[in-house]
Order: structure tokens, then C-alpha cells, then sequence
């Protein structure tokens, strides 16, 4: 049995019909491993090294997999095409005790037959630079998560958390909140003219005074204007006429499909989630069963493999002609910073067109879908054409313009429309250079600058990616975070912040300025991007956060009239008897103990040096003929070591005595096991000495 392991069970059925019956697909459900929820687990001393445990919720299915392994004929790592599915593949390996450098890994960017096949048989290593990067940033959202939350609490709130995306993506929303609140509108006036050639009626507006821009701002102004142009001649200085491109839009990415999401079908982010992860997945087709519909719906890349392009030209050339296929294929350039491991959001197969799917899938994906398939389609034909017509009419230095278009060729407009096409539509005569055309009348209107709009969920995820703030797969997640944790409201589908959040911000910014700089936040993402091209290494980074940010930590606890928050708890590998997790050793009025991890489910404590304290006996260092005696790791792991450490740094398992093995002649061991059982062995190689102490 070959074993395919990915990480959503939505798409288990759909993988399963493409492979075969010689292969299992047992879907992780996500991580397996983290670092622990209930301590810090990560070693600041020791290059910043984390300690991942088994999810507690996900024993179980370790368990399965383990006992599969064992009889598997190969085995894939299927996890998702990004970071986080590198380092899931990560984590299963060494889990699964398999070779990290076996070629064990495959990624599907699409659940079609052909895809999964294709990745199938050609397995790669796991990349080790994504595992890097996305290390590096679990590890960084670890430390301010984890460092500011109690801060947070004690100042503000309890139960109040701060995070590296997530407070600085609240900071947006805070900011925008003020500008409203502070905005002073200002006067300004429009000035149109109504003119008229040989029957034909049409308006300009005032755009300039001498050649230079002119800014009206009072009623007396307009009314010096009015003044110079009521008796004035309207001559035609300038006519322009060409043909307009507008070129075909790009295929949708992650931030673009959740905007128009939100702003075209009226979803929520968590509906989009759903409903994006399923047509990925795959949903149910009446008559054909579990089917996936769309590429990978996490990525920031613009790019569609010649494949598509070709199945696209293909379709457009069948439906509409040969002149709404470009020549040469349209390729979409991403912006800068994108990463490109694979494609845009794009269908899989254009037999699956919104009117096939009608009344066959649930209609909430076919909307979402229906967007998909018309943008992809959209991106690969020809650009529209316009006759685009702009007209400048000067009356006494004053110059007034009209302009509009008119569509020639519809092209990309014919599967994907522009709301606005319609709106400047030509509506001017024919006119010549010097013609004098004749006034009508002058319309004047007051009005005032409006203060900056709230976000939407829409804008909001736009602005994160313009200001570089998160990654793809996070954008949606933070947003709905900030409404998890109060810290923002919606009114009517505007998001502005709520009382607590704008504290929360205002105290991160006087005390945390850089973590809340949007600029130093998008350079940290650039050099996460860093890493993961393998530029740089990922403790570097961390290092360079932590050193300015603890910094700060320790003057905010000092301001604020409080103690650090107390050392995290230090994972250990000794295991609770009544349970079976992990022990952690904690710090209680008495010093240092032993408390086990699943509390309050199991509220097992004991004495952290009982075992030592047991061990007062001593041995000889075989190397340097000191005193060895027991220790224990920061972890709580018992060992023995030379008391002339560091000048000698011998350690070991058992404790090396001074007595000869009487079959062997090399110095015996003590190794001492539960319930206080000694034995004595021989370590050397190929020598079975052993009897109880």
C-alpha cells in the first residue's frame, strides 16, 4: 500500500478517484506539531530553539499514522503548496522517523487527474528554505504574542492579545478612524459650461487658468471668474482624437478574489474561506461526484502555465472567434515580491462553465466561481478598444475640456465587464481647432472635500497588501482575529475600531514603535521572503527582532509599575504518570517543580530534584578522572556530568564507575531506573555484562 498523506480531508475523496486503489490518502487535518500552547518553548539562549509537541488533539491521528508507515510500500507527503504545508511535511517526517533528504515530497497546486499523477511520480526533498522561513515567522509571532499579551492584559484588560500582523493591521484601521474624526472639509466650486456646435449640444468643465491648474474655494472667486468669461468667446484650441487600449485584467490572487468576494457577492471573509477552500478541494457535482474546481487558492502570483493558456485560447476561439484571442498569450506581471510557485486562482477545466454547473453545485460556490472563471478567461483575451475623443475650448485664458470614449471592440468586456463603461460615453460634436462654439450657460455647484472612507473588509485586505503587511494565506485570518478579539466593529459593512482596540494601539505605539511601524512590518516580511530563497538564516532575523524589542519590553514593564511577566514554562521530556503528556517545570513560591502540561485536565505536580536528590552517589570521569555526579537539563532531563565542567565536558546517561567489568576489563555503569532499580553494565560493544546493584 503506497500512503499519501495531505492536511484537508475535503479533498481525500477527489485525490482518491484520481490515484487508485493502490493508494491511501490520509488527510493530517492541519499541524500535527507545534510549539505548545502552554509554554513559551523557545530557548532564547540556545539560538532562539524551539520545542514542538504533538497537538493534543491530534495523538491520535500520529498514532494512525505511525502504525501505517510501518507497512508502507512509499510514502508522499502531499501537504499544501506553500510554507506552511513545507513545514507540515517537515514535522511528519520527523515524526514518522523518515529520511528528510528522501525524495518524499509532492504538492498538487491543482486536484486534477493529471496534475496528481504528474506530482506523483516525480517526488522532490523537502525545501528546507520554506521549512526556514516558516519557522522564522512562527517563531517571531511566538515571541511578541507571547511577551506583549500579558502586558496587554495587565494594563488594559485581561485576556487581551497583541500579534506581529495583526496589531499593526488594527493600527490601519485606528488611523483611519482618527483621520475622519480629524478631517476639516474644505470649499471647493465645479464650473461647467453647456456649449453648443451646429445644432449639437455638449458640457465642459474648468480645469485651468494662464495653463496652470485652478483651485476655487470661495464664492467670490467664482464669482471673479463669471465676471471674465460671461461675454467671452469659447474657441476650440485643441482637438484629440485616438483608439484607447484597455488591456485585459490579470488572472485573480488570493487578496484580489477575497476583495471582489466581499465587494461583488456580498460574502463574509469567512464565507469566501469556505467556499474557496471547497472549490479547491473539491465540492459535489449532481451526476459526477466530488470534483475540484479551481487551482490553489493561497498565492500572490499573476502567472498561468502555458497549459491553461492554451485550453483558454482554445475555448475563447470556439465561443467568440479568432479576434478575441491575442496573437501571442497575455502574461500578467506580479507585483514586486510576489513568489511564484505556482499559478493564479484559475479554473481547472473549462468544460465546467457556470452554465454547465447551474443547479449542479450549491450556488454560493458557483457565484464564487463564476468570478474565477470569467477573470481567467478575461486575462487571456484581447484588450477592448475605444475611440477616445478629448476636446479643449478656452474663453479668456480659461480653458475648459470634454472628453469621452466610446467602445470600438469589446474584446476581454465581452466575458468580463467594467461597471464604469458606460459612463463616459462620447457625447461631443464634431469640432475643428479655432471654431468658436457658442455659450449656453454656466453652471456653478458648491461643494466639499470628503473626509477618508472606512474600510471594508474588502479595502482593508487591499491595504494589507499594498503596505506589504502579511502573506496570502493570513490576510483573511488576521481580519477576522480583530473581530475575534473586540478590537473592531462593523457599521453598516464599515469596519471602525472599537473603544478597546484604540487603546490597545495607542499603548503599543508609545511603548512598541517599531513593532507597530508599518514600514519595519513589511521589511520583516521581505526578509521572511529572504530566507525562504535561502539568503539568509532564520535565527539571524529573529535575533535582530528580539534584541530592540526586549529591550522595549523591559522599559514598558518598568513604566507601567510591574514585574516582567513570569518566566514561560520549560518543556520537558519527562512524562506525567497519570496521563502521559509532558511535564513542564514551573516556578511557585517554593522554587522549581514539575507540573504536568495538561492541566487542569490532570493537576499532577512532584518535586523536581527528587530523582537527583536520590543520586547522591558519585562516579569518576573517564576522561579526566574527576568527580561525576547527577544533573538535570533545562528540560528536566536527568544526566551525569564532570563537576570540572567546562574544563571538561564528559556526560552520560549512566553514572561511570571506578569498578572493572569482570569479562571485559572496562569501567562498569550505574543505571538507575523506576522505583529506584540499579543495575550494573557494561557499555562496551560486545560485551553483555550486566547484574543488579
Amino acid at each position: 500500500m503506497k500512503l499519501v498523506f495531505i492536511e484537508g480531508p475535503g479533498k481525500k475523496e477527489t485525490i482518491e478517484k484520481y490515484l487508485g486503489s493502490e493508494y491511501k490518502v490520509f488527510p493530517t487535518k492541519g499541524h500535527v506539531r507545534d510549539l505548545p500552547a502552554k509554554s513559551f518553548a523557545i530557548d532564547i539562549n540556545n539560538n532562539y530553539e524551539p520545542t514542538y509537541e504533538i497537538i493534543p488533539d491530534k495523538k491520535s491521528i500520529v498514532e494512525s499514522m505511525k502504525k501505517m508507515v510501518k507497512n508502507a510500500e512509499a510514502i508522499y507527503l502531499a501537504t499544501d503548496p506553500d510554507r506552511e504545508g513545507e513545514a507540515i511535511a517537515w514535522h511528519l517526517a520527523t515524526i514518522l522517523g523518515l529520511d528528510k533528504n528522501a525524495p518524499v515530497r509532492t504538492a498538487f497546486n491543482e486536484i486534477s487527474k493529471k496534475a496528481i499523477l504528474e506530482s506523483i511520480s516525480n517526488p522532490q526533498t523537502i525545501n528546507q528554505d520554506l521549512v526556514n522561513a516558516q519557522q522564522g515567522r512562527r517563531i517571531l509571532d511566538r515571541i511578541m504574542g507571547y511577551k506583549l499579551s500579558p502586558l496587554l492584559s495587565r494594563k488594559i484588560r485581561s485576556k487581551l492579545s497583541a500579534g506581529r500582523v495583526q496589531s499593526v493591521t488594527l493600527k490601519l484601521v485606528v488611523d483611519r478612524e482618527k483621520e475622519i474624526q480629524g478631517f476639516v472639509p474644505k470649499e471647493y466650486w465645479d464650473v461647467e459650461a453647456e456649449l453648443e456646435s451646429k445644432g449639437e449640444k455638449f458640457k465642459a468643465d474648468l480645469i485651468q487658468f494662464n495653463d496652470k491648474k485652478i483651485e476655487l474655494n470661495s464664492k467670490e472667486m467664482v464669482d471673479g471668474v463669471l465676471s471674465e468669461i460671461v461675454d467671452a468667446e469659447y474657441v476650440v484650441k485643441n482637438v484629440k482624437r485616438q483608439v484607447a487600449i484597455s488591456k485585459a485584467p490579470a488572472p485573480y490572487i488570493t487578496s484580489s478574489l477575497q476583495q471582489d468576494a466581499v465587494s461583488k457577492l456580498k460574502m463574509t471573509l469567512s464565507q469566501y474561506t469556505k467556499c474557496a477552500q471547497s472549490l479547491y478541494e473539491g465540492v459535489m457535482i449532481a451526476g459526477e461526484g466530488k470534483t475540484a474546481l479551481v487551482t490553489y487558492i493561497r498565492t500572490d502570483s499573476t502567472r498561468v502555465s502555458t497549459d491553461a493558456q492554451i485550453m483558454a485560447k482554445e475555448f475563447i476561439v470556439n465561443n467568440f472567434g479568432e479576434k478575441y484571442a491575442p496573437k501571442t498569450f497575455n502574461n500578467h506581471s506580479s507585483k514586486a515580491g510576489a513568489q511564484d510557485a505556482h499559478e493564479a486562482i484559475r479554473p481547472i477545466n473549462l468544460k465546467y462553465t457556470p452554465e454547465y454547473l447551474q443547479g449542479k453545485i450549491d450556488d454560493q460556490y458557483l457565484r464564487l466561481y463564476t468570478l474565477v472563471f470569467k477573470r481567467f478567461l478575461a486575462s487571456q483575451m484581447s484588450n477592448a478598444e475605444y475611440d477616445s475623443l478629448t476636446v479643449d475650448i478656452v474663453a479668456n485664458g480659461y480653458k475648459f475640456r470634454s472628453s469621452g470614449k466610446a467602445l470600438i471592440f469589446d474584446g476581454y468586456t465581452k466575458m468580463y465587464k467594467v461597471s464604469d463603461d458606460d459612463k463616459n460615453k462620447i457625447n461631443i460634436p464634431s469640432l475643428n481647432v479655432d471654431e468658436i462654439v457658442k455659450k449656453n450657460a454656466i453652471k456653478t455647484e458648491q461643494k466639499f472635500t470628503k473626509p477618508p472612507v472606512r474600510f471594508t473588509e474588502a479595502s482593508l485586505i487591499k491595504e494589507m497588501e499594498v503596505q506589504g503587511i502579511g502573506r496570502p494565506a493570513t490576510y483573511a485570518a488576521t481580519v477576522m482575529t480583530l473581530f475575534n478579539r473586540e478590537y473592531v466593529t462593523t457599521e453598516k459593512k464599515n469596519i471602525l475600531p472599537t473603544e478597546l482596540g484604540t487603546k490597545v494601539t495607542e499603548y503599543l505605539e508609545e511603548y512598541f514603535p517599531d513593532e507597530m511601524n508599518i514600514k519595519f512590518t513589511a521589511e520583516m516580511e521581505k526578509k521572511l521572503d529572504d530566507i525562504e530563497e535561502g539568503k539568509h538564516l532564520w535565527q539571524e532575523l529573529v535575533d535582530e527582532f528580539y534584541q530592540g524589542f526586549n529591550t522595549r519590553l523591559e522599559y514598558a514593564s518598568k513604566q507601567m509599575g510591574v514585574a516582567l511577566p513570569k518566566a514561560p514554562p520549560e518543556q520537558t521530556d519527562e512524562k506525567c504518570e497519570k496521563c502521559g503528556s509532558n511535564m513542564l517545570i514551573r516556578e511557585g513560591k517554593f522554587g522549581k517543580f514539575l507540573a504536568c502540561s495538561n492541566f487542569p485536565q490532570c493537576k499532577n505536580t512532584r518535586n523536581l530534584i527528587n530523582k537527583e536528590e536520590q543520586i547522591a552517589e558519585t562516579g569518576i570521569c573517564p576522561k579526566c578522572g574527576k568527580t561525576v555526579s547527577a544533573k538535570h537539563s533545562k528540560r528536566g532531563k536527568l544526566f551525569f556530568g564532570c563537576d570540572n565542567y567546562p574544563e571538561c565536558d564528559y556526560i552520560a546517561w549512566d553514572l561511570p564507575l571506578e569498578i572493572k567489568c569482570p569479562q571485559c576489563g572496562k569501567n562498569l555503569f550505574k543505571k538507575f531506573g523506576a522505583n529506584n532499580k540499579q543495575t550494573i553494565l557494561c557499555n562496551n560493544k560486545g560485551c553483555a555484562y550486566v547484574k543488579e546493584d
